[in-house]
């Protein structure tokens, strides 16, 4: 049942009327066990909600919503490989590539055994690249989640990273950025990994295409050596030159494929052993969002907050603040995660929504984030539920630093909550401001996949209660579409039939 028409749906919007007068300040004075019980662990991370606008009755009918809307059945059906991506006819098996081997029976005994061997074979070239010194530089050329996620993993994961080797991310069509990592390169000691899953979206093949001619450019030998491709299209691959190449399935969409064939950067980055504990972090997630009972499911809490925010107190946004800086590139990756996910504006059927789906999502590192937007969220006319990921014990020996480092954490989330009373106004702080705060103990492999797969379930959490497909995206394509026309007119100067700005913009440009 889509959640506007449960029974529950008109009690939590009555609920909300009634949250007006919601005081973070005293619901802590009246409740002593607050934030214990409003906190709960889960694999590799603590998660502190009790700064959040909700309460005891609020997660009480927040639940019963979720019963209502069928979420668990949802879930379950995901598990077993059911086709629940209905607009493509596709089942969701993100999460079977962290599956251990073996570990299945029935139909999804067979996936799970090309999973395997993939990954196997992934591995074991991983680990000759990272044998071979010849090879210094390694470039990823990629979009969307075929660089979001390496690249936010390899960043993350820096200490972990092999000596000796540059890891390096183009997405960008605009040949700047190309230009710019192969300005320090040499051909010779440079491996290109070029993942599409076609071998034909075009802002990766055009980047792949004048990396091909710079290597040879550069006097550059052996193309299959110093090629590899992340595809299934081993043809085209073929055509171009590339005879090493590692495919993935029609049920990994982009954002979701890191634990796929496309996360090679990070296998060699962080070696075998390294990537398997990535895929046991995130899977040890996968077994807690599958078995923990709802009320105490972090991924479930997290998602019926989410929907409690957007869709009962308007709140449209969320900020997400890393206090890490390894962990910088991680509001990016949750951007396409939960906005390509979940921005839908029609539900399962198609039908029209008569309510909001995804926030906007946005963010940079502490304490950088608190010297710019940070003043928005303490004094702004917005109010922004902010999220807070924070690393226990630092890798560095630099004295001093982490705790300074954890010490402006704690005080943001507290000064958020507090606020400050001041009758000039100009130094008042209303205070009252929710935030959420993530903890983990130490950032390794497998508390990053933790991490990870918490973040991709909250998501499933919150699509399945919207009653939407979580997991096409056609929005993306129009433009795309569109490009390929105006291409050709930037090429020929023929603006018939565009309209007005389009016709003006086109001539500026030539």
């Amino acid at each position: 049942m889509r959640c506007d028409h449960t029974p529950i749906w008109t009690a939590l919007q009555t609920h909300a009327q009634g949250f007006g007068d919601f005081d973070l300040r005293e619901a802590f004075k009246f409740d002593v066990q607050r934030a214990s019980r409003l906190s709960q662990s889960a694999p590799y991370l603590f998660a502190d909600l009790s700064k959040n606008h909700t309460d005891e009755a609020t997660e009480a009918l927040l639940l019963t919503l979720a019963e209502q809307t069928g979420l668990a059945e949802h879930r379950d059906a995901m598990f077993r490989g059911e086709p629940i991506n209905n607009t493509e006819g596709r089942g969701v098996m993100h999460w079977l590539l962290r599956q251990p081997a073996g570990s299945l029976q029935g139909k999804l005994t067979a996936p799970l055994a090309q999973v395997h061997e993939t990954l196997n074979a992934m591995l074991a070239y991983a680990e000759q690249v990272r044998a071979d010194d010849a090879i210094t530089d390694v470039v990823n050329i990629g979009i969307g989640g075929s660089d979001l996620g390496p690249q936010m993993a390899v960043l993350a994961l820096q200490d972990f990273v092999l000596p000796g080797k540059r890891f390096h991310f183009v997405s960008n069509v605009d040949g700047h950025e190309l230009a710019a990592v192969l300005k320090n390169l040499k051909a010779q000691n440079t491996l290109f990994l070029i993942a599409s899953k076609t071998f034909t979206t075009i802002e990766t093949m055009t980047n792949a295409r004048s990396a091909l001619a710079w290597f040879n450019a550069q006097g550059g030998q052996d193309v299959a050596r110093h090629f590899a491709a992340l595809t299934t299209n081993v043809e085209a691959a073929a055509q171009f030159g590339i005879s090493t190449t590692f495919g993935f399935w029609d049920w990994v969409g982009g954002r979701y494929s890191m634990w796929s064939a496309i996360g090679l950067p990070v296998a060699i980055a962080i070696g075998a052993q390294g990537f398997k504990d990535l895929l046991a972090g995130a899977h040890d997630m996968d077994q807690h969002f599958q078995s923990a009972p709802l009320d105490s499911n972090l991924p479930v809490r997290l998602g019926l907050l989410d929907v409690w925010y957007r869709n009962f107190l308007g709140y449209t946004s969320r900020s997400i603040a890393p206090y890490h800086s390894a962990l910088r590139r991680v509001p990016a990756y949750l951007q396409q995660l939960e906005m390509e996910s979940n921005g839908k504006r029609v539900d399962r059927n198609g039908q029209a929504l008569p309510y909001g789906t995804s926030p906007v999502l946005w963010g940079e590192p502490g304490t950088n984030g608190q010297h710019a937007y940070f003043q928005m969220l303490h004094q702004g006319t917005d109010v922004v539920p902010l999220e807070f990921i924070a690393v226990k014990k630092p890798t560095h020996a630099l004295a001093d630093h982490h705790e300074l480092l954890l010490a402006n954490v704690i005080a943001q989330a507290q000064a958020l909550m507090l606020g400050k009373s001041d009758e000039g106004g100009h130094k008042h702080f209303t205070g009252n401001r929710p935030s959420t705060f993530v903890l983990l103990d130490e950032l390794t492999p497998a508390s990053l996949g933790a991490l990870i797969a918490l973040q991709e379930h909250r998501v499933f959490v919150s699509g399945a209660v919207w009653g939407i497909n979580s997991f096409d995206q056609w929005g993306v394509e129009l433009g795309k579409v569109l490009a390929k026309d105006i291409h050709a007119r930037i090429l020929s100067g023929d603006v018939s039939g565009l309209d007005a700005s389009s016709a003006e913009l086109l001539r500026r440009i030539r």
